[in-house]
């Protein structure tokens, strides 16, 4: 596993590195989770959102999601950084597909019901390093908060 996470950042032989659909897995997952633990603490409502965005977007089951989710809770522990997540989604996602990114981190954030400042300032980081206009986050969190009611 902690290969796996290596392999996101540094150079290796070709043989190595993740495929790149377990590479953009890992990134986005791992940006959910940073999410969820920005206020603290990473809470159940908080994994299972993440869990649920993670079957939806990406089509895996109940056991893969678990994996990735511990692969990315350990990537975020690791690392500290949010560029080489980010790059992944950046080089590899359309607009349109950078913008569900955000609604994504949106959910999380307001999964446990309250927003924290660190939560939303990783959103605007995070949305700023994908190239997500300021505007279009705003509309993202309202689409995000529109669903929950």
């Amino acid at each position: 596993m902690i290969n796996r996470i290596k392999t996101l950042f540094a150079p290796a032989a070709p043989a190595e590195k993740l495929s790149h659909v377990d590479e953009l897995h890992l990134a986005a997952a791992a940006l959910l989770v940073e999410a969820a633990s920005m206020d603290g603490a990473f809470d159940e409502a908080e994994r299972a959102d993440i869990a649920r965005l993670l079957r939806q977007r990406f089509g895996l089951n109940d056991e893969e999601v678990e994996t990735l989710i511990a692969e990315a809770a350990l990537a975020v522990e690791h690392t500290g950084q949010l560029y080489g997540f980010t790059r992944v989604l950046k080089d590899r996602y359309d607009a349109g597909e950078r913008i569900e990114m955000v609604e994504m981190l949106w959910e999380v954030a307001l999964a446990d019901g309250d927003v924290d400042h660190f939560e939303s300032n990783l959103i605007r980081r995070v949305g700023g390093l994908l190239f997500v206009p300021d505007r279009e986050r705003g509309l993202a969190k309202q689409r995000v908060l529109a669903r929950m009611r």
